[in-house]
C-alpha cells in the first residue's frame, strides 16, 4: 500500500506547471494524495486537481501559444493593478463550476495575503475560485480581491511555499514543490529535461520562431497591451507631449519586468526559510531560471519537467525508505550476541528521534 501524501504546491507563475507533472507522476505511482496546500499557481493547480478537472485543464493549457496568453491578457486602468484576471478566471470557472472548498473530496487548503492586516489568510472554506483568485492577485500586476475591508493579494508574499497547513493532516509524507528555487548559476529548461524532451521543446521553440511567433515577437505585443500600466503607478506628471507611446510602453515594460523579477526574488528567499523551518519529506525544487514568470505558452515541456524531476525524488525516497527498513530489520541473535549491558540482545536506542511539528 502506497503512503498518503500531504502535497504543498508553490507559487512561481508559469514554473506552476511542473505542479501538474508533479501530481501525474504521484498519481501514476500509485500515491493517494491526503490534502493539498498550494499558494498563487499552486493554489491554481491544486484547486482544479482536488475539483476533479485537471485532465481539461492541461489540455487547455498545453494548447496555448504566445498569442493566446495574449489574449487573456485583459487590462486595466486600475491604479491597484495592471490586469483582471478575468478571462482566465472565466474559463476556470466553466471547468470547475461554483464549487465551494469544504465540498471538495480532500482538505484544501489556499494562502493569500491580507495587505490591510499584513498577515496570511487561509482559505479552507468558501468559494474555490475566489480563494484561487486572491491567491494569484500578484501585486502590482493583477488587481486584488477586495472583501469586507480586507485587500487580498498573491499569497507569495508572505508564504510561497505553505507546508504549515499540512501539519495537521494524517498522512504519511509532506511533499513540497518549490517553483522558485535559486540555484548557484542559470540553469535552462532544456538542460534538466531528459535529453528526448529536451530535443521535442527545442524543436517547438525553432517552429514558433519559423511561424513568427518567437518570444522576442510575443514581448513587443505585451508591451503594447501593458502601456497603460504607466498611468497607474502614478507617473503622469513624468509624462510629457514630447513623449512618445513607444517610450512610455518601454517603460511600463520595465516596471512589469522589475516587478516581477523582485517578487521572484523574494519569494525565493522566503521559501528557503519555509523550507529550514518546516522541513518536508520530499522536496522538488524547479529552478526558476528554468523560464520567465509570465511564459505560459510553454505548459508541455513544464509538465514533462514536473514529471521527471518526482519521478527522480521518488526513486531516491524509495531507496532511502527500503534501506532503513532493511536495517530495522530483527537482529539474528546468534550473529549479534547479546551484550552484558543489553542481556535481551535489543539494540540501543538512539537518544533522539525526529519528530514532525505539531
Amino acid at each position: 500500500m502506497k503512503p498518503r501524501v500531504s502535497l504543498v504546491l508553490g507559487s512561481g507563475g508559469a514554473r506552476g506547471y511542473a505542479h501538474i507533472g508533479v501530481i501525474e507522476e504521484l498519481e501514476a505511482r500509485g500515491y493517494e494524495i491526503a490534502s493539498i496546500s498550494g499558494c498563487s499557481m499552486g493554489a491554481l493547480i491544486g484547486g482544479v486537481y482536488a475539483a476533479g478537472r485537471l485532465e481539461g485543464y492541461r489540455d487547455w493549457v498545453c494548447q496555448l501559444d504566445y498569442f493566446d496568453v495574449l489574449r487573456l491578457v485583459d487590462i486595466t486602468w486600475s491604479a491597484m493593478g495592471a490586469m483582471r484576471a478575468g478571462k482566465v478566471m472565466t474559463k476556470l470557472e466553466s471547468l470547475v463550476g461554483d464549487i465551494r472548498i469544504e465540498d471538495l473530496p480532500m482538505p484544501f487548503t489556499a494562502v493569500a495575503t491580507d495587505l490591510s492586516r499584513q498577515r496570511e489568510v487561509w482559505f479552507q472554506s468558501g468559494p474555490l475560485l475566489r480563494a484561487i483568485r486572491a491567491s494569484i492577485a500578484v501585486p502590482g500586476i493583477i488587481t486584488p480581491v477586495q472583501e469586507n475591508g480586507h485587500v487580498l493579494v498573491d499569497g507569495g508574499l508572505l508564504n510561497p511555499l505553505p507546508i504549515i497547513p499540512t501539519v495537521s493532516v494524517d498522512a504519511d509524507i509532506v511533499l513540497a514543490v518549490n517553483a522558485t528555487a535559486q540555484t548557484s548559476r542559470p540553469i535552462t529548461l532544456e538542460e534538466l529535461l531528459p535529453a528526448e524532451q529536451a530535443a521535442q521543446e527545442h524543436a517547438r521553440e525553432i517552429k514558433r520562431a519559423a511561424e513568427g511567433k518567437s518570444f522576442s515577437g510575443w514581448v513587443r505585443n505585451v508591451r503594447t497591451r501593458v502601456q497603460g500600466m504607466v498611468s497607474s503607478f502614478g507617473d503622469e506628471e513624468e509624462v510629457t507631449e514630447n513623449v512618445s507611446w513607444s517610450s512610455q510602453t518601454e517603460r511600463a515594460w520595465s516596471k512589469l519586468d522589475m516587478m516581477l523579477a523582485s517578487f521572484d526574488i523574494t519569494q525565493a528567499a522566503l521559501a528557503k526559510y519555509k523550507i529550514a523551518g518546516y522541513p518536508p519529506d520530499i522536496l522538488i525544487e524547479v529552478p526558476k531560471s528554468v523560464c520567465g514568470a509570465y511564459e505560459f505558452h510553454r505548459a508541455e515541456a513544464l509538465i514533462e519537467l514536473g514529471r521527471y524531476l518526482t519521478a527522480q525524488a521518488l526513486d531516491r525516497h524509495e531507496r532511502q525508505r527500503d534501506r532503513t527498513s532493511v536495517a530495522a530489520e530483527p537482529v539474528d541473535g546468534r550473529r549479534h550476541p547479546a551484550s552484558s549491558a543489553d542481556p535481551q540482545g535489543r539494540l540501543p536506542l538512539p537518544l533522539s528521534s525526529p519528530k514532525r511539528h505539531g
